[in-house]
């Protein structure tokens, strides 16, 4: 039998070279002496459904408060878009709010979402290939928080970008600035920046976006070890976890954790795991940000911001970002 430590790093094996990145990650995560687990892993198809119903329940306000301010404000986010620009979008998904933003986009040359998952790609391509017969759609299948190749012939066209859904939240601060580099990088002159930013609020309203009544975000967050049993041939009892959402006002952040309910172990191949009662794996974090830290953020990351868009709640923000390379 073998126990991991803090510094085992040794992958099972025969497994496939696309569950590579997915066990180690899962093996480096949960062999930290503070166990964790990234929150890219969510996003199965079992975990893709379940935060499909998160984002209709009552207590999940962002999709709605974002939903909202695109419906409201769409046309002015591309009043100064060229003709002939490209709208790239970052971890596109099911690109659903994505369609608000191209009804008011009639003379892009075309649409490029990124995303990790080739199915979620191809939905999008055939739903929004229907919906904008005239527009191309060139997906790229690939992280959108690490280098991609941009298609040749759409290099020299202006940009938008569009990185909606607060998922910046997901990244601690300096690795938010990186990645709004990065997206500056490859946006590259006059490119622009459509992003969705979930602003400071009362801290009950917050736990209750992330612990809904119903336990759908539990359900979600037990996925990913649900997921580790299907696709790492884990041995993890689901019952004996609890789902766990917390906010720390220090670091301003909704935390995530899924708590060990007993003393247990887990498997995963030959390698085995140790949680003690009340250990936690933690599993996400979402940051929260005021308007002006947002934009202090995007400054040093070398944008310049623009205008920014409310719900009429002041729940949420939408910023517009300009490049200054």
């Amino acid at each position: 039998m073998m126990w991991t430590s803090t510094k085992a790093r040794v992958l099972p094996d025969a497994l496939a070279p696309s569950d590579l990145d997915f066990a180690a990650s899962v093996i480096e995560g949960l062999s930290s002496a503070r166990k964790s687990l990234p929150c890219r892993f969510f996003y199965d198809a079992r975990g893709s459904e379940l935060f499909e119903e998160i984002t209709r329940l009552p207590e999940y306000y962002p999709t709605r408060a974002e939903t909202s301010i695109l419906e409201a404000h769409g046309a002015e986010m591309a009043r100064s878009v060229p003709e002939g620009a490209v709208l790239v979008e970052f971890g596109s998904g099911s690109s659903r709010k994505t369609e608000i933003l191209l009804r008011n986009l009639q003379a892009l040359v075309a649409y490029v979402p990124v995303d990790v998952s080739p199915s979620a790609l191809q939905n999008a391509k055939q739903r929004l290939g229907a919906r904008f017969p005239a527009l191309m759609v060139r997906p790229l299948l690939g992280d959108f928080a690490r280098p991609v190749t941009f298609p040749e012939d759409l290099a020299k066209h202006h940009k938008l970008g569009f990185f909606p859904g607060s998922t910046i939240g997901n990244f601690a601060p300096a690795d938010a600035r990186r990645l709004l580099g990065a997206m500056r990088d490859m946006l590259a002159t006059e490119g622009r920046l459509i992003v969705g930013v979930d602003l400071k609020k009362d801290a009950r309203a917050l736990i209750r976006a992330y612990n809904d009544a119903q336990g759908v975000t539990a359900a979600f967050n037990l996925n990913l070890l649900a997921r580790i049993n299907r696709e790492l041939e884990g041995t993890f009892d689901l019952a004996s976890f609890r789902h766990e959402a917390i906010y720390d006002p220090r670091e301003g952040r909704v935390e995530m954790h899924l708590v060990s309910m007993k003393d247990q172990a887990a498997r995963i191949k030959d390698l085995w795991f140790r949680f003690h009662a009340d250990e936690t794996i933690h599993t996400e974090n979402s940051y929260k940000y005021s308007v002006g830290q947002f934009q202090d953020l995007a400054r040093a990351a070398g944008w310049r911001s623009g205008r920014v868009w409310l719900d009429r709640g002041n729940l949420f923000s939408v910023h517009e970002l300009i490049s200054t390379l």
